[in-house]
C-alpha cells in the first residue's frame, strides 16, 4: 500500500485533483447512504443540493491529494491572515488553531510548520494496523509533531502550548461519549468537542480559525486565517455552542469545499480503554 502511496505522490497535483473529482462523484452515485447524508446535512444548513454539488467532487479531491500531501513534494500554499498567526504567536502563550472539515485541512498545519514554527496536531489513530503505520510515517515532518487522542496527547499538547508552540484540532469531529457536549450545529443538535475551549482556558493561548481553500486547476491552496470572536466560555456546554457558532462562520464562507458527507450528528462511541478515543 506504501508503493502505491508514493507512486500517485509523484503525480501532479492538477491530475490527482481530476482523479479525485471523479472518485468523488462516483462514490456519490454508488453509495445511496452517503448519498441521503450528504443531501441531509447540507439541507440542514439550508443549502439546496446545487448550491453544494461541488463538494461532491470535492471530498473525491481531499482523498487523491492525500498521498501527495504525505509523500510528494511540498504543494504552492499561501496563507491570508498570516499577521493574525504571527500577533498571536506574539502572546508568547501559544496558539491554537480550530479548521473544521473544510477544504485541505491537512495542508494547514504542514504548511504551518513550515512557514511559523512548531505545532501539534490531535489525530484519532487509525484502527488497522498498517494504516496506523503508513499514517504515522507520512505525517512525521520537522516543526509538525502528532498527538493522539489519549491523555498523553492532551497532556502532550498542553505541553506544547506552554512552550509556545502552536495546536491544532478539528473541533466539528465527533468525540467519545462523556467527552463532550450537545450543541447546535447548522440548527440540529451535534455532540461536539469540549477539549479546545479547555485547552484554551488552562493555557490562555489565543484562538485562531483556520480553512484551507482548495484553489481551482490544482494551483495550490490558500490558507485563510479568522479570529475568535468573543470570550471563550467557561462551562463545556456554552463551549461548545460557541465553538459550533464558529465553525458555521467558517462553513458559510465556502460551502462548496465543505465535507457534507460527514456523519456529523451519530451518536458518540465509548471511549477505549485508557484513551480519549
Amino acid at each position: 500500500m506504501k508503493t502505491f502511496f508514493h507512486l500517485l505522490a509523484s503525480l501532479p497535483l492538477p491530475l490527482l485533483h481530476r482523479l479525485g473529482a471523479a472518485v468523488g462523484w462516483l462514490a456519490f452515485l454508488m453509495s445511496p447512504t452517503y448519498r441521503r447524508r450528504f443531501r441531509a446535512n447540507a439541507r440542514e444548513a439550508g443549502y439546496d443540493f446545487s448550491r453544494v454539488r461541488a463538494a461532491v467532487a470535492e471530498a473525491g479531491k481531499m482523498v487523491a491529494e492525500t498521498p501527495r500531501l504525505w509523500f510528494g513534494a511540498p504543494v504552492p500554499c499561501e496563507w491570508s491572515g498570516a499577521d493574525l498567526v504571527r500577533r498571536a504567536q506574539a502572546q508568547g502563550r501559544g496558539v491554537i488553531m480550530l479548521t473544521p472539515h473544510l477544504g485541505c485541512f491537512e495542508v494547514s498545519a504542514q504548511s504551518f510548520a513550515q512557514v511559523f514554527g512548531p505545532i501539534t496536531v490531535l489525530y484519532r489513530p487509525a484502527r488497522k494496523a498498517w494504516l496506523r503505520d503508513l499514517v504515522d510515517t507520512a505525517r512525521a515532518r520537522p516543526n509538525l509533531a502528532t498527538a493522539p487522542t489519549t491523555l498523553a496527547g492532551v497532556r502532550q499538547m498542553l505541553k506544547a502550548l506552554r512552550s509556545g508552540g502552536a495546536i491544532g484540532l478539528l473541533p466539528d469531529q465527533v468525540p467519545p461519549a462523556g467527552l463532550g457536549a450537545w450543541a447546535p450545529f447548522f440548527g440540529r443538535a451535534a455532540y461536539t468537542m469540549t477539549l479546545p475551549a479547555r485547552l484554551a482556558r488552562q493555557s490562555g493561548a489565543p484562538v485562531l480559525l483556520v480553512w484551507s481553500e482548495r484553489l481551482p486547476g490544482g494551483a495550490g491552496y490558500r490558507v485563510h486565517v479568522r479570529e475568535w470572536e468573543g470570550e471563550i466560555p467557561e462551562s463545556p456546554e456554552a463551549g461548545a455552542e460557541r465553538i459550533n457558532v464558529h465553525m458555521e462562520r467558517l462553513v458559510r464562507e465556502c460551502p462548496a469545499q465543505y465535507l457534507w458527507g460527514y456523519a456529523r450528528y451519530k451518536q458518540p462511541r465509548e471511549p477505549a480503554k485508557g484513551g480519549l478515543a
